[in-house]
């Protein structure tokens, strides 16, 4: 039997993001990543910049999932309070890190590596640094938690730094059809008896509505290609079976 493949959660933190003044730009980024290195997003929330609930969210996480990945709230100023709170969860102090705070201060000219920015320099104790080439400021990891950037340039520079150094499993695999005017209704029961034949799929159903009509997209998604296709190959045929044309690609937006 292979492996069960690591699961992860990603915590979107940020007022600005729950108040809708930021649109997050995050999250389907690391989905896609995180899928192909074999590693699941089971779960994410987005919570606020209040301590209580960033620390008791990061315990409660951490516990039930591999990975737990964190971005925005480790800027300089007052409200970027993650990498602090980070170190109340793990009951460590919350101290200049050995490598961040030289580097940093070096980087900036006499006087300019002012209390803001010498927050971006302080981390849980026994952190280890997340680069970037963009910023010279880096995110951290700590246990099984990694802290990143909600800036979404500079959080994707410090994923790909650091995807290749995660331990993930196999690939995940998606498959898709499309099919014009296949009311979700019509197709339910045939659906929940291909979930049932492939229980370690995912199958899924997702309905756009478009200028040229409505549909509906088909997926079956998981760690097996031969299964994914093999699913997707049932799905196809259930929509022939319904009197309509399986589109492999996007249907038309007009």
């Amino acid at each position: 039997m292979a492996a069960k493949n690591p699961t992860a959660c990603l915590l979107v933190i940020g007022n600005e993001v729950l108040s809708g003044r930021t649109r997050d730009a995050n999250i389907q980024f690391l989905a896609v990543g995180l899928g192909e290195r074999g590693i699941p997003l089971r779960e994410v929330r987005v919570i606020p910049d209040v301590p209580e609930t960033i620390i008791n969210t990061v315990n409660e996480v951490r516990a039930k999932f591999d990975y737990v990945f964190t971005t925005g709230g480790i800027g300089p100023t007052h409200d970027d309070i993650t990498s602090e709170c980070v170190a109340a969860a793990f009951g460590v102090p919350w101290e200049p890190h050995p490598i961040a705070w030289p580097r940093m201060e070096a980087a900036y000219k006499p006087g300019e590596f002012n209390a803001a920015r010498q927050r971006m320099a302080t981390m849980p104790r026994g952190s280890a640094l997340i680069e970037n080439t963009i910023s010279v400021a880096p995110g951290f990891q700590i246990g099984n938690v990694y802290v990143m950037a909600g800036v979404p340039r500079i959080m994707q520079s410090m994923w790909e730094w650091l995807s290749p150094r995660l331990e993930g499993g196999q690939k995940i695999e998606m498959r898709t059809v499309h099919a014009m005017g296949l009311p979700e209704g019509i197709i339910a029961e045939d659906l929940g008896a291909v979930q049932k034949r492939y229980p370690d799929l995912d199958i899924g159903s997702y309905p756009f509505y478009r200028a040229s009509g409505n549909g509906v997209a088909l997926v079956a998604k998981g760690p097996d290609a031969a299964m994914a296709e093999a699913a997707i190959a049932e799905i196809t045929q259930m929509i022939v079976h319904h009197g309509k044309v399986p589109l492999q690609g996007e249907p038309p937006d007009v």
